[in-house]
């Protein structure tokens, strides 16, 4: 059964969509992006997430005292690590984690080995800002990738009706969409529930 991670969520309306349609976790964007949120924000939304649906929050080089602050107040159930936070600086903040790499080559696949991380998850290149770029990478680089599928997260382009080919190319363990549910930038309802209910066909 593969899982879906809804990211960059940033009105209850579409966090309310996205637990209707069967999200299996939702993203708070903390780094600089058109889909950031203060703390404040995702704290206020997370009290709409229930119990069992993680809430992740997606940072790009934080200090630990932001983590801290993040992950107390929210609260967090994992932290994305999205910039060149080191192998050892994620190792001391002690949090559940999810390692972010951005895939050009096998060399970037074969990083992934340097973090000892609870996922990881492997994302298109970003433009502006980190991840995010609604491109997809070449997924047959995962084919040698040494990771426990259970542990691996696909981003990077996915969309309703590209889904279930990078699940059966791929077989990630949870797949996350930000850009690929949204119209003009912003989160759309409709689409929302269409690549939940791809996915989780897809899965019967």
């Amino acid at each position: 059964m593969t899982k879906v991670k809804i990211c960059g969520l940033q009105e209850l309306e579409h966090i309310q969509t996205a637990i209707q349609a069967g999200a299996d976790a939702v993203g708070f964007v903390f780094a600089p992006s058109k889909r950031r949120v203060s703390i404040e924000q995702a704290r206020l939304l997370a009290k709409q997430v229930p119990q069992g649906v993680l809430k992740i929050g997606v940072f790009v080089n934080p200090t630990a005292a932001e983590l801290q602050e993040a992950v107390e107040r929210v609260p967090l159930d994992y932290v994305q690590y999205h910039g060149e936070e080191t192998a050892t600086f994620i190792l001391e903040q002690g949090y559940p984690a999810i390692k972010a790499l951005s895939i050009r080559t096998k060399e970037d696949v074969q990083a992934a080995a340097n973090f000892q991380v609870d996922y990881y998850l492997f994302d298109a290149p970003g433009t502006t800002f980190k991840g995010g770029s609604g491109q997809t990478f070449d997924w047959t680089l995962l084919d040698e990738v040494g990771i426990p599928r259970e542990r691996l997260i696909l981003a990077g382009g996915l969309k309703a009706d590209n889904v279930e080919e990078a699940i059966t190319a791929v077989d990630p363990y949870m797949v996350d969409v930000s850009s690929g549910v949204e119209t003009d930038g912003i989160k759309d309802h409709k689409k929302i529930r269409t690549f939940l209910q791809v996915v989780k066909r897809g899965d019967k």
